[in-house]
């Protein structure tokens, strides 16, 4: 298959990129650039960093929680979600594709030596609660102790039904149960429901949000729950490794995403509605549109050649038989059509 640059006019020396793997590939704006260099920043182990303080006081604002803690990374901030709810020996449940069991290297049984009792999720990405009840461990010297039910909202995309979330909270009530919410992108789950996010965390004890993907910031999440928490949380951070120094530069950029790049999510879910309905009008299997994020099939005939043929136009997927594309802030109305077009003209050769 000729993927030659000189017969094409998509094709550039250096072309523009255009990335669809992740909306963790975005990159921080000039404002929000201006914002970062500018932030007052103190000693954050020392608690002395006014723009960290400024950051977590707003996410356990909008959460509707009593503290919040900065973190690197949003699965640092699972870890330390897992070890201050879990002792060694304890376990917490999950769904068999939740991150924090199958993306994130194994670090709360590596570290934590947390058990995982996954359990496979319903369609829509809830965790069936008959099964959940089956796998409660008994109170028994040869068992781990169930200590906490994990879920993820959004789950690959799909915003979890607001009636359920209150059923799993109830749920782990009755069962003495800790719930943590993995809400690397709840704010896609907020926008896509039309609810302010404190109508979904009031559904869970403790509530990770990742900064550095739809949202925009390059670095950071953040872990909010009740003080008592929150204290705890930061000696795991420590101890784990992920106390920062003069960090308000990075959290600065997490205020301004917040402020600024939360309903603008509404501008990635409907251009994924459009680049999903683009992609059925050539052809393509897609399998389901959620958010911001749309899955396709591909024949594997197609699959090394065309990644080979969106290599050389500059245009970044992850190609497999299932394919996952994400619309962010940096995949606009243009982008995608310049995707669209690369795309009918590889199926027209």
């Amino acid at each position: 298959m000729d993927n030659g640059r000189s017969a094409d006019p998509l094709l550039t020396t250096e072309p523009d990129v255009i990335d669809l793997r992740s909306d963790t590939v975005t990159q921080p704006g000039a404002e929000m650039l201006r914002k970062m260099t500018s932030a007052p920043t103190g000693d954050d182990v020392y608690g002395d960093d006014p723009t960290v303080n400024a950051l977590q006081e707003k996410a356990a604002a909008m959460s509707g929680k009593q503290a919040a803690l900065f973190f690197p990374s949003g699965t640092q901030a699972n870890l330390v979600a897992l070890l201050s709810h879990c002792q060694r020996g304890d376990e917490y449940i999950a769904g068999q594709h939740a991150h924090n069991y199958r993306y994130e290297a194994g670090g709360a049984a590596v570290l934590g030596s947390i058990q995982p009792q996954p359990v496979m999720e319903n369609a829509d990405g809830t965790l069936p609660l008959d099964i959940v009840r089956e796998v409660i461990k008994p109170r028994d010297i040869h068992f781990a102790r169930t200590r906490l039910i994990s879920i993820e909202n959004t789950h690959h995309g799909k915003v979890l039904p607001s009636d359920w979330l209150a059923d799993v909270f109830a749920f782990s009530r009755q069962h003495h149960l800790a719930l943590h919410t993995d809400g690397a992108r709840i704010f896609n789950a907020a926008v896509a429901s039309g609810q302010p996010l404190d109508a979904l965390s009031r559904y869970c004890d403790t509530l990770s949000i990742c900064l550095s993907k739809g949202l925009g910031a390059p670095v950071g999440s953040l872990l909010c729950g009740s003080h008592d928490f929150i204290e705890e949380a930061c000696r795991w951070r420590k101890m784990t490794g992920g106390g920062m120094r003069q960090a308000g530069i990075l959290a600065a950029a997490g205020i301004y995403a917040l402020d600024n790049n939360v309903e603008r999510l509404a501008e990635d879910h409907e251009n994924a509605r459009w680049l999903a309905a683009e992609l059925a009008e050539l052809g393509i299997e897609v399998s389901r549109r959620q958010t911001n994020m749309i899955f396709i099939r591909l024949p594997e005939t197609q699959i090394t050649p065309l990644q080979q043929w969106m290599d050389a136009r500059g245009i970044r997927i992850s190609f497999g038989y299932g394919t996952r594309l994400v619309t962010h802030l940096d995949t606009p109305r243009p982008a995608l059509q310049k995707v669209v077009d690369a795309w009918k003209a590889f199926l027209q050769q």
